[in-house]
């Protein structure tokens, strides 16, 4: 998070919202640290925006409370509430220039005309739109427009920015090049983020940490690389990032590092939370984790290849082991590396560190 963060801490405590018989947030909590950029990650659905919506102040909390800096926000406005807003759609006043549709909130709140003029240049250059100025917003692409309405929410370098999946519309390489830049402007402002997406690339791109929702509960809080590589269970597991699962035996427990077997009898050893119980479980490995040769050695099992692709930097192979199970590799692409034959035996292997134990 930024080093000078001006942003509030938000704690949000048993939270819960129904829609008739549909609970669509189930006794939520989360504390979120002063300029934090925090992502509620989970499919259509889930609750995410649910929340955002509730500490926006859009919808009313039918159980628990939100404080925002120590104080309950139930009741509050929202317009007083002070955050800055970025939506999937636009937004955007259709008949106000660029900057007419970033100094609106400054007018809005009676701020004087030349320190809005700064405030507005000021922001416009850091969201590289300076030129664009006294443009319309027909005038301009979906890129543009959506630095227009982060530009907008920012301005007044609120305390907390809501961003309610405002890349979705945009093209693949578009969405990329805007997700750099928002976290770059986060770090920039120290304002907290709270952000909404159902696009896993995106949580692990930008955020501090990852609130992984599903079915109206939050199932896992951590960073990025904590919700990749030690996933929870098996939604998380399967959510964040493409798996492979593998039922396997306990046979021996060392501390954190487990010794297992497949049903196939390959043993292999694997690392594990120690809250991990009973004899059978079930073991993550990631693509790009399992190495695939054309030639057996000590620990490989042999497969049969199902699929083979060609990605452009990366190689996508299924392989099917003699239990039937599929395994999906990623490998990059390397001079002199060809596709592996569809039907062609293979042998694939993994290390201890690369199995991880989710139930």
């Amino acid at each position: 998070m930024s080093s000078s963060a001006i942003g509030s801490s938000i704690s949000i405590r048993e939270v819960t919202k129904r829609y008739g018989a549909f609970t669509a947030a189930d006794r939520i909590s989360l504390d979120i640290e002063p300029g934090e950029f925090v992502t509620l990650l989970g499919p259509s659905g889930s609750g995410k925006t649910t929340l955002l919506n509730l500490l926006a102040g859009f919808q009313s909390i039918d159980s628990g409370g939100i404080v925002v800096d120590g104080k309950p926000i139930h009741g509050v406005p929202v317009h007083k509430r002070g955050f800055g807003m970025v939506f999937q759609s636009y937004a955007l006043f259709p008949n106000m220039t660029v900057a007419q549709n970033v100094a609106f909130p400054m007018r809005m709140a009676g701020v004087n005309r030349a320190e809005s003029d700064r405030r507005v240049a000021e922001t416009l250059d850091m969201m590289r739109l300076s030129e664009h100025a006294s443009k319309q917003p027909s005038e301009m692409s979906g890129g543009q427009q959506q630095r227009v309405a982060i530009a907008r929410a920012i301005v007044m370098r609120p305390k907390v920015v809501l961003m309610d999946e405002p890349l979705s519309a945009l093209d693949r390489r578009l969405r990329e090049e805007i997700q750099i830049e928002i976290r770059a402007l986060h770090q920039a402002i120290g304002s907290t983020f709270l952000f909404v997406t159902h696009d896993q690339s995106e949580a692990l791109t930008m955020s501090d940490r990852i609130a992984v929702m599903e079915q109206g509960k939050i199932v896992q809080v951590a960073s990025p690389e904590e919700i990749y590589r030690r996933p929870r269970n098996r939604f998380v597991a399967g959510f964040v990032g493409e798996s492979n699962l593998i039922e396997a035996e306990i046979l021996r427990r060392e501390g954190g590092a487990l010794t297992l077997r497949t049903r196939t009898g390959h043993q292999f050893r694997a690392e594990s939370r120690d809250e991990v119980t009973g004899r059978n479980v079930t073991v993550l490995v990631r693509p790009e984790r399992l190495r695939l040769t054309d030639t057996s050695g000590p620990g490989t099992i042999p497969a049969r290849v199902v699929s083979a692709l060609f990605l452009g930097e990366v190689l996508r192979i299924e392989i099917e082991l003699d239990s039937g199970e599929l395994l999906l590799v990623r490998c990059p692409d390397r001079a002199g590396h060809a596709l592996p034959a569809i039907g062609s035996v293979q042998h694939v292997s993994w290390g201890a560190e690369d199995g991880w134990v989710i139930a």
